[in-house]
């Protein structure tokens, strides 16, 4: 029997020649590395790669209106697509503000703050910054979604994904939005800037395929501070297709430990393979647009078993193609026995991101 995972499948107007996808991942390489690693995972046969962070803002180092940092795009697009391979804009604001930081800076110079705590100390100052931001401010953000959208298809980008676990994300949740206007309170207001930047975006590029990264808090036990709460979603998802979106990238929320939406082996909750899937069950109730499951994804058969239930359309993987870039190759070949698994150590990926090394993994011969 044909395998399902590398059956094509369409999103909107882009078709996908299979069903992996390099997941968004801030790498911390640098230009000629970060160029070298993309190419890598383009080379090993996944059908499309979503590059992480990419900011919405008109100012920054990484602005996608940056004269150097639109070379840089353009350097990884070709890269990408000289591979056969599509490549997916995230576009994505920022929730806090860093120069808020500043104080605590000398405290890490001075090793008696972790990165960590540092890290925890940006998550505490989002309520603030979500609060105390203007309408005007506000409606420029959703602006900018839009402009950005038609930027990045300017100079190559196939479609774009909303990121939805960072300032959309901590808007759409009742933790993290504090606000009493129109854009807070109930799970429509606070869910009306998300939507808003898909309108945008739509609204400036009408045939853009469009891609959201929707998170998911969940209770009892807690994790995850930013985004939508299960009994939530039965609004939210009709709301984001209404507005636009194509596709669904299903995940826990972020603004907890990285190890909870990175988790090890021996996480206490989220151990097992696929274990993000019941997200996307969820949101499999309420709309029949494509999902893509993530979460602790490396098995072939098990990925399979999951396309073909309808469970999900689609996976996305970081650190298993990490681990072995050639995974969809050996999988086409039937070569699985010789994939490298991921065994979800984090030493040399998230590890080597925190320690500012850059995404590793324990197989590179450069780290045993």
């Amino acid at each position: 029997m044909d395998k399902k995972l590398l059956s094509p499948i369409k999103l909107n107007n882009l078709e996908l020649k299979n069903r992996i996808i390099f997941a968004p991942t801030s790498l911390g390489l640098s230009h000629e590395e970060t160029i070298n690693k993309y190419k890598q995972i383009a080379h090993g046969g996944v059908a499309m790669i979503i590059v992480g962070d990419v900011p919405v803002s008109k100012t920054g180092f990484l602005s996608l209106y940056n004269k150097k940092a639109l070379q840089y795009y353009k350097d990884i697009i070709n890269a990408i697509h000289s591979e056969d391979v599509l490549v997916c804009a995230q576009l994505h604001a920022s929730d806090s503000k860093f120069t808020s930081l500043i104080k605590y800076l000398p405290a890490v110079l001075m090793k008696k703050m972790s990165p960590t705590e540092l890290r925890n100390k940006l998550n505490e100052s989002v309520p603030h910054y979500i609060s105390s931001l203007s309408k005007n401010s506000i409606n420029k953000l959703i602006s900018d979604f839009g402009d950005a959208a038609e930027q990045a298809m300017k100079i190559g980008f196939d479609c774009v994904q909303v990121h939805g676990d960072r300032l959309c994300g901590s808007f759409s949740s009742s933790i993290m939005n504090q606000r009493s206007d129109e854009f807070g309170g109930s799970i429509v207001n606070r869910t009306k800037f998300a939507v808003s930047c898909v309108e945008a975006i739509r609204k400036k590029c009408p045939t853009i395929t469009i891609d959201y990264k929707l998170a998911i808090r969940q209770e009892n036990p807690h994790y995850g501070n930013a985004g939508v709460l299960f009994e939530e979603i039965s609004t939210f998802v009709p709301l984001l297709e209404k507005a636009g979106v194509n596709s669904f990238h299903v995940t826990l929320a972020n603004h907890g430990s990285l190890e909870d939406t990175i988790p090890p082996k021996n996480h206490t909750y989220f151990k097992e393979q696929g274990c993000f899937l019941k997200f996307a069950d969820e949101v499999r109730k309420y709309t029949e647009l494509p999902i893509c499951g993530v979460g602790c994804i490396e098995e072939p058969a098990f990925i399979e078993q999951q396309l073909q239930k309808q469970r999900i359309e689609m996976v996305a993987m970081s650190r298993q193609l990490i681990a072995d870039s050639e995974w969809v190759n050996k999988v086409k070949n039937n070569e699985e026995e010789s994939i490298r698994i991921c065994v979800r150590c984090n030493q040399k990926c998230l590890k080597g991101m925190q320690a500012h090394q850059g995404v590793h993994c324990i197989y590179e011969r450069s780290a045993l």
